[in-house]
């Protein structure tokens, strides 16, 4: 073999081997630990993945209800504590919990009278909050178990869960075979991806639902919070959060939030929701990946910033967390959310997108959390 073509075949060789050990030493720092987080009533075992980065952050999430329970991420001094509101066994997921870190459908947030049409048949829905319909009903995606495989690329480790959804569940037509993948890398960003397809024209609307409180979960209010909105307007409900087809300015009221701003500061004004519970319509929302909110801790340096295709945001400050073990303790305005999601009663609503979903189409959204620190 000439000289020349033995070196660039060795070469290729050491490139190849090189390329290989590089691949493992990603797989290496990255890491998915799977335990038996427990039992279901009907003696179903529930499994906790564990998704751990280089720097040893991690998140922690269950089969059941795709939920995820912890978000280990540290302050600005290197102290890791875990930012997002769960339970320590799973007995606490089998309560009246108020959807701590699940993933939310058929439909997120609430519908009107838990009813609407399609092709002019109604359906109706189970109610569950006052008249209406709220979070996917009675038994949500987040009270299914799912069904978890692991997920590892270079970059990212992760769990994918799937779940089918009968015809007729909670009173929505159409199988609905619903997919949620969880993905961590090592620049601290989780990574949510919702799809679904059905066999019957149907609406869906999937969110998570996670509490966060950045300052580290029982670490007590979240007034001091800054949060900022790429949110020019949000949608008008009327006493019992139905949407009257208005979208405001926020211009003017304790809901602007376009320039950074403290939740404490002015969510007394807002009574009849005993805080903030609004969502919010995304700036030049079209369908791409864009960021929507940021949320910073003064005290730890903890910041949050959300990327999301979604149109909408919903803003909420755990107005009516429990203070008892179906809250995990905490107290009204311990934590808060912003859920990525298309607007309430939106079946009901011409003018807001849509969440129809017809047979030979898919639904696919993505949010991206990313976490980091301020000095």
């Amino acid at each position: 073999m000439p000289c020349k073509q033995l070196m660039l075949t060795v070469f290729a060789m050491v490139g190849l081997v090189l390329n290989t050990f590089s691949q493992e030493r990603n797989n290496l720092d990255m890491k998915i630990d799977r335990v038996v987080f427990g039992t279901t009533p009907d003696g179903k075992p529930v499994s906790r993945f564990t998704l751990t980065n280089r720097a040893g952050n991690s998140v922690e999430l269950i089969d059941l209800g795709a939920i995820v329970t912890a978000i280990n991420v540290p302050d600005r001094d290197g102290k890791r504590i875990n930012i997002n509101a769960g339970f320590p066994t799973l007995d606490g997921y089998f309560l009246k919990h108020p959807h701590f870190g699940a993933t939310v459908g058929r439909f997120a947030n609430r519908i009107a009278q838990g009813k609407f049409s399609i092709d002019g048949k109604e359906y109706t829905l189970a109610t569950n909050n006052g008249p209406n319909h709220l979070h996917g009903g009675l038994i949500g995606f987040d009270r299914q178990m799912w069904s978890a495989s692991e997920m590892e690329t270079d970059t990212q480790v992760g769990v994918r869960l799937e779940l089918t959804s009968p015809d007729g569940q909670e009173g929505y037509p159409g199988t609905v075979k619903a997919v949620a993948e969880y993905l961590w890398d090592n620049e601290n960003r989780l990574r949510a991806r919702f799809s679904a397809t059905t066999d019957k024209p149907t609406h869906i609307n999937i969110t998570n639902h996670a509490y966060f409180n950045l300052g580290g979960i029982g670490a007590g209010k979240i007034y001091d919070h800054v949060v900022q909105l790429e949110c020019d307007e949000y949608v008008d409900v009327d006493e019992t959060f139905i949407p009257n087809g208005k979208t405001p300015h926020v211009e003017g009221t304790p809901l602007d939030f376009r320039q950074p701003e403290t939740l404490g500061k002015r969510i007394d004004q807002l009574p009849a929701t005993k805080g903030y519970d609004h969502c919010y319509v995304i700036r030049n929302a079209d369908g791409t990946l864009r960021k929507c909110a940021t949320a910073y801790d003064p005290k730890s340096g903890r910041a949050m910033d959300i990327q999301t295709t979604q149109p909408g945001v919903q803003l909420y400050t755990g107005n009516h967390l429990t203070s008892n073990e179906a809250s995990a303790g905490l107290a009204p305005r311990d934590a808060f959310c912003l859920e990525t999601q298309h607007y309430p009663d939106t079946p009901n609503q011409s003018t807001f997108p849509s969440t129809l979903l017809k047979p030979g189409e898919t639904m696919l959204e993505t949010t991206v959390f990313r976490f980091y620190t301020v000095k």
